[in-house]
């Protein structure tokens, strides 16, 4: 009886095991395109709409709204919003539309300019910013982020500048980081 018992109990887990092979795989294979993203055909890959779909959480303005401090605030960009703090902000469309990026080997590129208050611009040519990013409706590669420098321009005031490769389309979280302060937005990449 005892054999009997055994026997039933390894083909039991057996068939446990082999139920949840599939879902063990599937995660293992998610972790493996964040940890080590591959290159794939970002231009022919993924056909997704113009307009973003409603399960995709897009940036929109927040209440109240934010004001940055002089000069800034006297600044702004036709159909974007300010987002953020006075510690760290950032330019946002009002769509949450970024579409017709220029297409490279890494990705759909842009440009993101990052604004501090506090941050003195003439210390040195790359602030204390890092920026991530993740797709939040399908799995892909992450996002490929230059080091960050300083801009200046009369139109954008002094700013930090980081250069992004999106290396898929779809709904993405880009995240800035500067001291203890971090700041998150949602945009969709469009075709």
């Amino acid at each position: 009886m005892q054999g009997l018992y055994f026997s039933l109990t390894i083909l039991i887990l057996t068939a446990f095991l082999a139920g949840c092979a599939p879902q063990a795989s599937a995660q293992a294979e998610a972790l493996k395109v964040r940890e080590n993203p591959t290159p794939i055909d970002t231009a022919t890959s993924e056909v997704v709409p113009h307009e973003p779909p409603v399960s995709c959480p897009i940036t929109v303005p927040q209440s109240p709204t934010f004001v940055p401090p002089a000069p800034y605030d006297a600044m702004g960009f036709k159909g974007e919003f300010w987002y953020g703090s006075s510690s760290l902000w950032t330019a946002v469309r009002e769509d949450g539309i970024w579409e017709d990026l220029p297409h490279n080997p890494a990705g759909y590129a842009q440009k993101v300019f990052w604004w501090r208050d506090v941050h003195i611009w003439t210390e040195g040519p790359q602030p204390a910013l890092t920026v991530t990013g993740e797709r939040l409706d399908v799995a892909a590669p992450l996002l490929h982020v230059s080091e960050a420098t300083i801009a200046s321009a009369g139109d954008i005031g002094s700013a930090m500048l980081v250069g992004v490769d999106f290396p898929t389309l779809g709904c993405w979280k880009v995240t800035g980081r500067y001291a203890d302060t971090e700041i998150s937005f949602v945009v969709w990449v469009a075709p």
